[in-house]
């Protein structure tokens, strides 16, 4: 039996379960499991400059592609301790990544050794698995159970802490006989399809609610084809944007109440049946106010996870199955009704949601200076073609990108759907780029978001990893601000000073485009809205060019209220700025303005 190191194990472990990159900052605890890496090769990595941003970087690289699981590599103490925001997120919104942490010896976990902390008790509520390996025989097997848990159910993260001895420690290991454990997935079954379906021919204006259950389960192409089946209407949540191209004739939009359209909440608001596959009924989707959302309707609701059935509100039926094995029976089904002509004729409830769909729009097209934050959307819809992925967290950013740009295909709209940590996006989008060189990357941040991991555009600098980065700036936390108006309170939320350095962006402060420039990238500042797409073209090229990101910062102006419920009532959306009363008004929504 060949003997090693229980880190080279660890190596060995990683690459045979599929693992090509990582992410990571080395220190002390963790050095001999970089020695492993460095000797055992076959595992790219790339250097953080913040350990919270190597977590973030994990996370994008497995959302970018089917199948991949992020890896995330720091040393004990603090290094793990900021990586929980990672987790968090990841867990979150069912995202695997492995965090991988060094520790003090285990002679000195009890004797609060320097860095010495117990990170998986920490880590334990925002992980599948958090274990401190004391054995160093138990290593394989401990790998080997995080990515079995990782894959199984309802995917999420695992943390494994290693302490030094334990890393160093030889045991025997033989890597080429080593087999990942089989993969866990509930499965419905045809009665539950069978089921289901009942209530789909009892109905007369159904709905899918299609959430990332779908994109994690990679089953975009059957969900859309049981829709084309059954000409049912499909709403995506925010995490499952992209299942159905915002194009396609049974797109209904998105409900809720932030990121959401007006055609899309109307079309709702009309239904009488929602079937719910891999979603988990969000907050910002249903809203607080259960009752607008669930009268007047029934509800089928199709998790991988058992428990998630039943916690925001209890549906008429519930399947706990992986969404692929659910749509493929559903497809089944739906064939035989349809031979036997038993499927009812949805089509002129699916036309009357495209009329919403051309009929209830707000307005992009505004020439103001400052700029108002519609026009930069409208704009990026012009610039980046279907195929571009975007890759943002929160903030009044990702609400009014939500309800303005389009997204096309799966994959290609990785938001940080529930935690929404500040500061998610630049690592996200290198993770997401490092994933897939192909599919051009677009990230989107406010200037806050922006500024809190600013440090990353250095490490896509170093690395030759090209995206564009549209900052949108206003020198507010703008979500907060609104938020704020209804306490009728504006308290310690305005970034806004004059930089005696570059005294002509006025009140504006940070100067973002000589930080970027400082950090390695390119950065291009745009004041007018008419020059926004030459801003944006110019960023392609320069991206390709230079092999780094570009970032184009929009000044806007200062104040800007986005459409959202000031109750979290999905019903009663409020709408402060103007709404679209002619085609001009909206040039690049999806269906030209019918009035």
């Amino acid at each position: 039996m060949p003997r090693m190191t229980a880190a080279r194990a660890a190596v060995e472990i990683l690459k045979r379960e599929g693992v090509t990159n990582a992410f990571g900052v080395p220190g002390a605890a963790i050095n001999p499991f970089y020695k492993a890496l460095k000797e055992g090769g076959g595992i790219a990595h790339t250097l953080a400059r913040h350990v919270e941003g190597a977590s973030h970087m994990a996370e994008g690289y497995t959302r970018a592609k089917a199948g991949n699981i992020g890896v995330c590599i720091g040393t004990s103490g603090p290094a793990g301790t900021d990586m929980i925001t990672g987790l968090y997120s990841a867990i979150a919104d069912s995202i695997p990544i492995l965090c991988i942490t060094g520790q003090a010896p285990t002679s000195k976990l009890h004797k609060e050794d320097f860095q010495a902390v117990d990170i998986a008790a920490i880590a334990k509520p925002v992980t599948k698995a958090a274990t401190t390996v004391l054995e160093a025989a138990q290593v394989p097997g401990v790998f080997q159970q995080a990515f079995h848990l990782m894959r199984s159910g309802r995917p999420g993260p695992v943390l494994i802490d290693l302490p030094m001895d334990v890393q160093l420690a030889e045991i025997d290991f033989d890597p080429e006989t080593y087999e990942p454990l089989p993969v866990y997935k509930p499965q419905a079954t045809r009665a539950q399809a069978a089921k289901a379906l009942t209530f789909l021919l009892e109905s007369e204006r159904p709905l899918i609610v299609a959430g990332g259950g779908i994109i994690n389960a990679d089953a975009s192409d059957l969900l859309v084809e049981f829709a084309e089946l059954t000409n049912i209407p499909v709403i995506s949540t925010l995490m499952g944007w992209g299942t159905i191209p915002d194009d396609h004739e049974l797109s209904a939009g998105m409900v809720g109440v932030q990121t959401a359209h007006r055609y899309g909440n109307a079309t709702f608001l009309e239904s009488d049946f929602v079937l719910g596959v891999g979603n988990r009924w969000a907050n910002r989707h249903t809203g607080y106010n259960m009752e607008a959302y669930t009268k007047g309707r029934k509800f089928v609701h199709v998790d991988i996870e058992p428990t998630q059935i039943g916690k925001i509100f209890a549906p008429d039926y519930g399947i706990a199955s992986d969404a692929k094995a659910a749509l493929e029976l559903f497809i089944e089904v739906a064939k035989e009704l349809k031979a036997e002509g038993k499927l009812p004729d949805f089509s002129d409830w699916a036309a009357s949601t495209q009329e919403r769909k051309a009929a209830l729009q707000r307005r992009t097209h505004f020439d103001n200076i400052p700029i108002k934050p519609q026009r930069v959307y409208e704009e990026m819809n012009k610039a980046f073609g279907p195929e571009t992925r975007y890759v943002t967290t929160i903030g009044l950013s990702q609400i009014a990108a939500a309800q303005f740009l389009h997204v096309y295909r799966p994959r290609n709209w990785i938001n940080c759907g529930q935690a929404g940590p500040l500061g998610w996006t630049i690592p996200a989008a290198i993770g997401a780029a490092t994933a897939d060189r192909e599919t051009p990357i677009v990230a989107l941040s406010g200037d806050y978001d922006f500024q809190f991991m600013i440090e990353e555009l250095a490490v896509a600098a170093q690395h030759k990893v090209p995206y564009v980065h549209v900052l949108v700036n206003n020198a507010y936390l703008g979500l907060i601000r609104q938020a704020q108006g209804n306490l009728g309170i504006n308290f310690e939320v305005n970034l806004e000073f004059e930089n005696i350095n570059t005294p002509e962006i006025g009140v504006y402060g940070v100067d973002h485009v000589k930080v970027a420039e400082g950090l390695g990238v390119k950065a291009i500042r745009v004041t007018d809205p008419s020059e926004l797409g030459a801003a944006f073209e110019e960023a392609k090229k320069l991206s390709v060019e230079h092999q780094v990101p570009v970032v184009v910062e929009a000044i806007l102006e200062r104040i800007t209220n986005i459409s959202m419920s000031p109750n979290v009532d999905m019903s009663n959306v409020k709408e402060f700025e103007e709404i679209a009363t002619e085609p001009g008004h909206a040039p690049t929504a999806i269906k030209p303005l019918k009035v």
